[in-house]
């Protein structure tokens, strides 16, 4: 078998963008072990930009490092700009940086619309103070919330479900309530950690629908960890490639793809053995 390995230093095809988050040189040990290991690669401004590699690469450290739920060892993480490193996960979501999770963390016992409503920070009636002497700013600020929560769920065809308890949804409309209380946070990047697992394909392809139109028609940018490599291919790019902590590969996800050192890190030694 012989293929081109030129591509591994490829570049990402959007080198005009804005740089929205730079992710440089970090490091992460969990005792003997090291699971990201001097990994660099930044996200520009409007891509759908996919962060793949086989189990262990070291995908959910970087995701975790990049959120503020670990603290990397070493390396800096700068945000619009801004250096973010070892922040905690309330002050980088308050800046504009949101995530879901492979497993979805809704409120299960309340319904799909107060699960919405309940994101926006700073709401008056939080505090004992403004539910007490200004109730009128209070029900007109959740009215407004309401508004937006309801237009939320719409776009993302949810608002049929907007008053069933968020824990009898089927798994792939909570990935999309997950995706509902991220933007009820206008947030600039979302990080979606595995969008796909487990859910239908029907609502699969709504889910990528929406990425799409999110980031085309609000602008919104988007990193994901997914191991469905169809819809990598068919939604991300660029694509960046993780192996044992670093970065491998980043490229288009048709030059990715056929990528040699890509097939070896995934396939290990039968792939070097049929290249033979």
């Amino acid at each position: 078998m012989v293929l081109d390995t030129s591509v591994s230093t490829l570049a990402p095809d959007n080198d005009s963008g804005e740089v929205v988050l730079d992710v440089q040189d970090v490091s992460k040990r969990f005792g003997g072990l090291r699971a990201v290991d001097h990994c660099s690669f930044n996200v520009r401004r409007g891509t759908i930009t996919g962060l793949i590699g086989p189990n262990g690469a070291g995908k959910t450290t970087v995701f975790n490092a990049i959120t503020g739920f670990i603290p990397p060892d070493s390396g800096r993480i700068t945000f619009l700009g801004q250096d973010i490193t070892g922040l905690r996960p309330d002050q980088i979501f308050m800046r504009g940086l949101s995530r879901t999770f492979q497993i979805p963390r809704e409120h299960g016992t309340m319904s799909v619309l107060e699960n919405l409503m309940l994101v926006p920070a700073r709401q008056v009636g939080e505090s004992i103070w403004g539910a007490l002497f200004h109730r009128g700013r209070v029900r007109d600020q959740e009215g407004e919330i309401r508004v937006k929560a309801l237009e939320v769920l719409q776009y993302l065809q949810l608002s049929h479900v907007k008053d069933e308890y968020a824990v009898n949804l089927s798994g792939g409309q909570k990935k999309l309530l997950e995706m509902g209380r991220m933007l009820m946070a206008d947030p600039q990047l979302i990080l979606l950690d595995e969008p796909a697992a487990g859910v239908n394909r029907t609502l699969l392809k709504s889910i990528s629908s929406n990425i799409q139109a999110l980031s085309r028609e609000r602008g919104i940018t988007f990193l994901l960890i997914e191991h469905d490599m169809n819809l990598v291919m068919n939604l991300c790019d660029p694509v960046v490639v993780m192996s044992e902590g670093r970065k491998l590969v980043e490229g288009a996800p048709e030059d990715v793809r056929g990528n040699k050192d890509v097939l070896e890190a995934y396939l290990g030694g039968q792939y070097a053995a049929a290249g033979s």
